[in-house]
C-alpha cells in the first residue's frame, strides 16, 4: 500500500517547529515552559496525524478492492462513505476543539435551561440508540440552568449521550440528568453498561484516548475530552467514575448562576 504523508515531511516538521517557538514567544512563556508548550503542540500534532491516517488507509484499500475482478462495487462505496464521514467527524472535532483552546469561541456568554435541551438531543438520537440497545432517559428539573450557551450545552449533551450509545453495551440505559445541588449545578450522564476499567478511568478525558472496549469504535476519540474543555471554559470541573460491568457516570459541575 502507498505510504500516506511521506513527501515533505522534514520540511513540514521544521517549519511547525518554528511556528511552535514564535507562537510560545508570543504568549510570553519562559523556556521551561516553552518547552512544555512545545512538547504538547508536538504530541498533538503527531496525534492528529495518526488518526487521521487510519480513515485515509482505510479508503484507499477500499477504492482500490474497486479495480479487482468480481468487487462489490455498492458494498466498497457504502464502506468508503463511511470512512469519508469518520474522517469529516474527526476533522470537525479538531477544528472544533481548536476553537476551544484558543478563546475563539464563547461558551458561558449566556445560560440554558438543561432539561428541555437533553430531551430535544436525546429523542433526535433515538433511533442510533435503539440500533445499539440502549435506553435513554432524561431527568432534572425543568427550571435549572447552567451557565453555557445553548449551544455548548447541546454539544456536551450529544457527545455524553453519543459516548453511552458506543460503549454502554446493548441492554444499558443511559440518563441525563441536571439538577441543583448544595449550591452547585450538575449535569450527570450515567449508565449501568460494561462500565470501564480502573486504568481507563483516569485517561477517559484525553485526547484520542480509547480504551481496549473502545478501540472498534468510529469515533473521533476527541468527544470527553471537548466535554471537558467546555465545562472548564465555564468555570466548571469534569469527574468520572465507574467499574468494569458497573457503568459509567460522567459529572459536569459548574458554579451557581448569580
Amino acid at each position: 500500500m502507498r505510504r500516506l504523508f511521506g513527501r515533505g515531511q522534514v520540511a513540514r516538521d521544521d517549519r511547525v517547529g518554528h511556528e511552535t517557538a514564535e507562537r510560545a514567544s508570543a504568549l510570553g512563556l519562559d523556556e521551561r515552559d516553552r518547552a512544555a508548550y512545545d512538547e504538547l503542540r508536538t504530541g498533538f500534532t503527531a496525534a492528529v496525524s495518526h488518526e487521521l491516517r487510519t480513515p485515509l488507509a482505510r479508503l484507499l484499500a477500499l477504492l482500490e478492492s474497486m479495480l479487482l475482478p468480481g468487487a462489490q462495487q455498492e458494498q466498497l462505496v457504502e464502506q468508503a462513505r463511511v470512512e469519508v464521514e469518520h474522517a469529516r467527524e474527526l476533522i470537525d472535532d479538531i477544528l472544533f476543539l481548536s476553537e476551544l483552546e484558543s478563546g475563539a469561541t464563547d461558551v458561558s456568554v449566556d445560560s440554558t435551561p438543561a432539561v428541555p435541551l437533553v430531551r430535544t438531543v436525546l429523542e433526535r438520537l433515538e433511533e442510533s440508540a435503539a440500533r445499539a440497545g440502549v435506553a435513554l432517559r432524561a431527568e432534572g428539573d425543568d427550571h435549572v440552568e447552567l451557565p453555557v450557551r445553548a449551544r455548548m450545552l447541546r454539544v456536551i449533551v450529544e457527545n455524553l449521550a453519543e459516548n453511552a450509545i458506543r460503549h454502554a453495551g446493548p441492554g444499558a440505559t443511559f440518563t441525563l440528568a441536571a439538577a441543583q445541588e448544595n449550591g452547585t449545578l450538575v449535569l450527570s450522564a450515567a449508565d449501568d453498561g460494561t462500565g470501564v476499567s480502573e486504568q481507563d478511568l483516569p485517561r477517559l478525558f484525553e485526547r484520542f484516548y480509547r480504551g481496549d472496549r473502545a478501540r472498534a469504535s468510529r469515533g473521533s476519540g476527541l468527544g470527553l475530552s471537548i466535554v471537558k474543555h467546555i465545562v472548564a471554559s465555564a468555570g466548571g470541573q469534569v469527574q468520572a467514575s465507574g467499574q468494569r460491568g458497573r457503568g459509567l457516570e460522567i459529572r459536569c459541575t459548574f458554579p451557581a448562576v448569580e
